[in-house]
């Protein structure tokens, strides 16, 4: 009984979605010490500090956000039988569990790291469940673009935890902001552009064939608002901002010149997973009969190859960061995945 009173309150956290999260961080935790002069015991630490803040925080918006949805949650196949609408977990402890371990996460980074790092895991909550939950996702098909800020975050959060004596200026509050922003690198922001630009093409894969239910409970999606055509319109444009992101990649590492052997590989490499992934969204075809479970198999083929292409561009900038022998590492993985993607779709 207890062990599975346990596991519904876990459940809110919606795990799976939240380790994805802290893999981001975790990613960002492994490229500043490394850049910085290698891994050593204090890095295993604050990828410790981060994996556990992160989670609580993440994890503690995901519940206020079940607390929320809880009108709607029954409603829909997919989220009827998550713990509160199944009556494992009552709406008012799901509230208090949610805002609990979101306080206990964002005091734990603050504690264990500096006030940087505790500020953006606040943000993160807070916009997370104010601007997405309860304004933007019921309001606007555009919901999933802004509300992807939240999504956004953990390798800010990572790389903030990652820098000795951060700190919020009090001089005025343009310092304050200017601290906030400070993080002595562009690597981090570079993975938060990533992260965001990722998001919308990703989501509307899914929702391309599975946002029917979202629909009927008064959710604005971009298929069934604006239409299939304009849903593949825009994502083709967010694919070629990610092209676009790419070409710049290795100046966000601040370290390798343009005339290197490292920065050549990197680019390429980059480069080619942006292109790859944006064939995906071009080959997607909207006329194209769905299966016997409403699946249109070229949206589910992009949807998964969005999912592979963000693992390989993280693990292209954490072997990246370890210099040529890493740099051409990642280069052959990516090589890799991708013939065997492209083999298995075309069989």
């Amino acid at each position: 009984m207890i062990s599975s009173t346990i596991a519904s309150y876990f459940s809110l956290t919606k795990p799976r979605v939240v380790v994805l999260l802290q893999i981001t961080a975790i990613c960002a935790v492994i490229v500043h010490d490394s850049l910085g002069g290698g891994l050593s015991e204090d890095s295993i630490e604050t990828m410790l500090v981060v994996l556990v803040g992160g989670y609580l925080t993440a994890g503690g918006a995901n519940a206020i956000n079940m607390w929320y949805d809880r009108d709607i949650d029954p409603m829909m196949r997919r989220t009827e039988e998550r713990a509160i609408p199944s009556g494992k977990v009552s709406a008012v402890s799901a509230l208090i569990f949610g805002i609990s371990i979101s306080i206990i996460g964002v005091l734990w980074f603050y504690l264990m790291s500096n006030e940087v790092a505790a500020f953006w895991s606040a943000f993160s909550i807070l916009f997370y469940v104010l601007v997405y939950s309860m304004w933007l996702k019921r309001s606007t098909p555009q919901n999933i673009v802004i509300g992807g800020i939240a999504g956004s975050t953990p390798p800010v959060i990572g790389w903030a935890a990652s820098v000795d004596g951060l700190s919020i200026s009090d001089s005025s509050l343009v310092s304050a902001i200017e601290s906030l922003f400070e993080l002595g690198s562009p690597m981090p922001w570079f993975m938060f552009i990533l992260i965001f630009l990722w998001t919308p093409p990703h989501f509307w894969a899914l929702a391309l064939y599975r946002s029917e239910e979202y629909a009927k409970v008064g959710v604005p999606m971009l298929p069934n608002v604006k239409g299939p055509e304009r849903t593949i319109f825009e994502m083709k444009v967010y694919s070629i901002l990610l092209i676009l992101l790419s070409i710049i990649a290795p100046l966000s590492f601040g370290e390798i010149e343009v005339n290197e052997w490292d920065y050549h590989v990197l680019s390429w490499t980059i480069l080619g997973l942006s292109v790859w992934y944006a064939s995906t969204v071009w080959r997607i075809d909207i006329s194209e009969m769905p299966d016997d479970s409403g699946r249109i198999a070229s949206a589910a083929n992009s949807f998964f190859v969005s999912m592979l292409y963000l693992a390989l561009m993280f693990v292209v900038l954490v072997t990246g960061s370890f210099g040529q022998v890493g740099t051409g590492f990642g280069a052959i993985i990516s090589l890799a995945f991708i013939g065997r993607t492209e083999l298995k779709s075309s069989s």
